[in-house]
């Protein structure tokens, strides 16, 4: 893995950190990780070419990680002014949209919920009662959800200059 600057020991020890802890929480390859480290710490965005340096991978490797990060709301991809190559960045509001991501997610679970729950009705009561308890919890789960984004956005916002 190859980190310019003179504290780069302390860097690829983060970036190390990230791939596992990150990586390990998020259920994502230790790669996504990683990449999320190198992009957090860069004061730049950074073309593909640079995170396949930086990461030591291969194009598909680095195209598959960033695709995960973009969709998760952490990252994103954009041509700057001037520039036919596209470029990535950790998003000033990744933590928004991390939080986002997990709303969206738990909202398309709630609608399994929804239509398990009508598909279900003939079932015997012991199915229709699993039905009936997740689509309790996803529906505690989105609320919750959705209060704790309004509030972090809310908090981000007022932080900002």
């Amino acid at each position: 893995m190859s980190v310019d600057g003179s504290d780069s020991g302390e860097k690829v020890s983060l970036i190390e950190d990230f791939g596992v802890h990150i990586g390990g929480a998020m259920g994502w390859p230790p790669m996504a990780g990683r990449a999320a480290g190198v992009l957090m710490l860069s004061e730049a965005p950074m073309t593909m070419a640079q995170l396949q340096d930086a990461l030591d991978a291969s194009k598909g490797s680095v195209s598959e990680t960033t695709r995960l990060l973009i969709t998760t709301g952490t990252v994103e991809r954009f041509k700057e002014p001037g520039s036919r190559q596209f470029v990535y960045r950790w998003r000033d509001d990744a933590w928004i949209g991390c939080l986002q991501h997990q709303l969206e997610q738990t909202t398309e679970l709630l609608a399994l919920a929804e239509s398990a729950r009508t598909r279900g009705k003939n079932l015997p009561p012991e199915q229709r009662a699993r039905f009936d308890e997740m689509h309790a919890y996803y529906s505690f789960m989105v609320s919750r959800l959705e209060s704790l984004l309004a509030e972090y956005t809310e908090g981000f916002n007022a932080a900002r200059p």
